[in-house]
């Protein structure tokens, strides 16, 4: 039986390239490229990377980058949009908990979530930390964004989701977020690209700073920077609050 987020992208690329987040996308890589000293030698890992909107960005400002994906749909469309630009990216399908890489990246990036922070258990969203920490050269560099366990302390996340569902395709009911495990469940309600109507039962997990933080540190990342993470707008200068619905993580091996 697949899970929720693998039946969500099955036949979801057209429709997720009109989501608001998408977006976002240029000034994500601006920081990016910042954060890397626009090193042009960096051999860049895109996880999860949906239909391709970093890795064809990073490409064609000179970045040699490989996106990886668990969805066939999504990387379909990543490298027809690749083609059509005639850009040479490889995108392969890879389970983000279990990436064949080793010590190859000088970078690795999942943005808007990507595969973290989806999985079931939290056991499988440190595999994938862990897959990304593998394939990190020394001195490599994580750049995510995750749910921000501050905000559901203080806020309605059903009230935030239904204040921006006009800028977006999907849908959210019958929400509940767990005090004990920090997870949030809703129905979210979607129309994938044939125009079929689906519902679904989203299971997501929120994590505060302090567990990231030792989660890093446990995959020998010595430098660990946590900041509010602002849409297409990444900057160091954004001390996380209670009012940011993600963070932005940046950590470096030793």
């Amino acid at each position: 039986m697949k899970n929720w987020y693998e039946k969500l992208f099955e036949n979801y690329a057209h429709q997720y390239d009109k989501e608001s987040f998408v977006n976002g996308t240029f000034g994500e890589c601006d920081f990016i490229e910042d954060e890397i000293g626009f090193r042009k030698a960096s051999k860049i890992l895109d996880i999860a990377c949906g239909t391709g909107r970093h890795s064809i960005e990073l490409t064609k400002r000179g970045y040699r980058v490989t996106g990886v994906d668990l969805s066939e749909s999504q990387l379909k469309r990543a490298k027809e949009k690749a083609q059509e630009q005639n850009l040479s990216i490889d995108f392969q399908k890879l389970d983000a908990r279990n990436l064949p890489f080793s010590s190859e990246f000088n970078l690795a990036i999942m943005i808007c979530e990507g595969a973290f922070p989806l999985m079931e258990t939290d056991e499988m969203n440190f595999q994938i930390l862990k897959s990304a920490s593998n394939a990190l050269k020394r001195n490599g560099k994580l750049i995510f964004t995750t749910l921000n366990g501050l905000f559901p302390l203080f806020h309605s996340v059903k009230d935030f989701l239904s204040s921006n569902s006009d800028k977006d395709i999907a849908s959210y009911e019958y929400t509940s977020f767990d005090l004990m495990t920090f997870r949030y469940k809703n129905v979210t309600t979607f129309t994938d690209d044939s125009g079929k109507q689906f519902d679904l039962d989203c299971n997501e997990r929120y994590y505060v700073p302090s567990e990231i933080t030792w989660l890093l540190k446990s995959l020998d990342f010595t430098t660990i920077d946590i900041f509010g993470a602002k849409l297409g707008a990444f900057s160091r200068n954004d001390k996380l609050s209670t009012e940011d619905f993600e963070m932005l993580v940046i950590a470096q091996k030793s």
